[in-house]
């Protein structure tokens, strides 16, 4: 594999990002005393800082790859709303397509930490689904961003905060599926077996595991296998990708037979792990823009689980680094 021309074939790439993006919000501060009006401590703010969170870091990974990428999601009509629209902007997403409500907020979660300890997270939000006007409005935005655009592919991240309703996830795949275009599924429980007729769907273990009423802890191929079938059964898609968090990842595609290319289960390189918050984002973008590039399912899930390991080793939530990832993957898969 030539990964430079592969990276470069990124380039070329349009993707779109639909589901729950959010604001993360950090104040920095100091802690010198208890507030004379409650037993709290009273937090001194020396430091602000906003970022691009939920699915948006998804949309951050593939502008980080070098792709076009356009964040498509419901955004309230209020400030922090527009604080988000301009930190994708700065960062290369295209928000041409994003919708504003007046019927909902926009998700900001604030963390407060002092001396490197997290005091509290605030969290500003509205997770209900959206109104079926609000639906409507954002599947209106969404084929038009299909017509104009002809993406390779369309990533659906959920993060349980209501845009991606039961009627909007249906309504997307069959778009994707009329148009010929990709689509790849970061999935919660809420709405898990919605996702029919997908192409690539990547839980962890623990959703697939709390989706299938699995108890059982023992896990090796041939359970993972089972496990991809009995998706396969209600979900008729294409690809399973399941991270394992320190084993690796698992991939299995359909139909599963018995060349050794079928299923795997990818081991983990050996990291130093820092902190393991939004690898989940990087594993789907590196997958979803793999996949779309090559059709090639093992290097998918090989440069996935190549990311996904790099971005552990980076304190809090950071999109992958190009360069660093080449390089990786020449080092571990040539």
């Amino acid at each position: 594999m030539d990964f430079d021309k592969l990276f470069h074939d990124f380039t070329q790439l349009k993707v779109a990002v639909i589901g729950d993006v959010m604001l993360d919000t950090y104040w920095w501060g100091n802690v010198d005393r208890i507030s004379p009006e409650a037993p709290v401590p009273v937090v001194a703010v020396t430091k602000r800082e906003h970022r691009i969170g939920g699915a948006g870091n998804v949309a951050l990974n593939i502008a980080s790859l070098g792709a076009n990428v356009s964040m498509i999601s419901v955004l309230g009509k209020d400030d922090d709303g527009e604080q988000l629209t301009k930190l994708l902007q700065q960062n290369n997403i295209n928000t041409k397509y994003l919708v504003q409500s007046g019927h909902r907020i926009t998700t900001n979660k604030i963390r407060i930490i002092s001396r490197n300890q997290h005091m509290m997270r605030l969290d500003a939000e509205m997770a209900d689904d959206i109104p079926a006007d609000d639906e409507d409005r954002l599947l209106f935005s969404f084929e038009n961003y299909l017509t104009a655009e002809n993406p390779a592919v369309v990533i659906l991240e959920d993060y349980n905060k209501g845009v991606l309703t039961e009627n909007v996830i249906k309504r997307i795949i069959s778009l994707c599926s009329r148009h010929g275009v990709l689509t790849a599924v970061d999935p919660k429980r809420k709405n898990f077996f919605a996702y029919e007729g997908v192409d690539i769907f990547k839980p962890n273990l623990k959703e697939i595991k709390d989706g299938l009423n699995i108890i059982r802890d023992d896990i090796n191929l041939n359970v993972l296998k089972d496990m991809h079938l009995l998706l396969q059964e209600k979900l008729k898609h294409r690809i399973s990708l399941i991270t394992l968090s320190e084993k690796g990842v698992f991939y299995a595609q359909h139909p599963l037979g018995n060349q050794e290319n079928d299923a795997a289960i990818i081991p983990t390189h050996i990291r130093s792990i820092a902190d393991v918050s939004g690898a989940g984002d990087t594993v789907i973008a590196v997958a979803a823009l793999t996949f779309a590039a090559t059709r090639n399912t093992r290097l998918m899930a090989e440069m996935a689980n190549i990311a996904g390991g790099l971005v552990c080793e980076e304190v809090g939530t950071v999109a992958i680094n190009k360069e660093g990832l080449i390089e990786e993957c020449k080092k571990l898969l040539a």
